[in-house]
């Protein structure tokens, strides 16, 4: 079982290249996969934080939905339900189990 932390919590970021380790993907293939929306796009950058990062939460639904045989147009899906539960500030139970 997850618990969720706020996201603020430096633990639960990931940043590129630790993402890119985690996708099995360079850098660059992570960029492209955002650019085709198969890929949640790095949070805002804020004072103090220079590099990209993922929350933790998304990159694991995202590796798990590739896992089970997901297509690209149900990795989109989720992609959006990862979107605007990052927006409403916290993962969905299916998203973090």
């Amino acid at each position: 079982v997850h618990e969720w932390t706020p996201m603020t919590d430096t633990a639960d970021l990931l940043r590129a290249p630790e993402v890119a380790r985690s996708r099995a993907r360079s850098r660059s293939q992570i960029y492209i996969d955002i650019h085709q929306g198969v890929m949640t796009p790095p949070l805002p950058r804020r004072a103090g934080r220079q590099a990209s990062v993922w929350p933790a939460w998304e990159i694991v639904a995202l590796n798990r939905a590739e896992a089970g045989g997901a297509t690209d147009d149900e990795i989109r899906g989720l992609v959006r339900q990862l979107l605007e539960q990052r927006a409403a500030g916290r993962p969905t139970a299916q998203a973090a189990a």
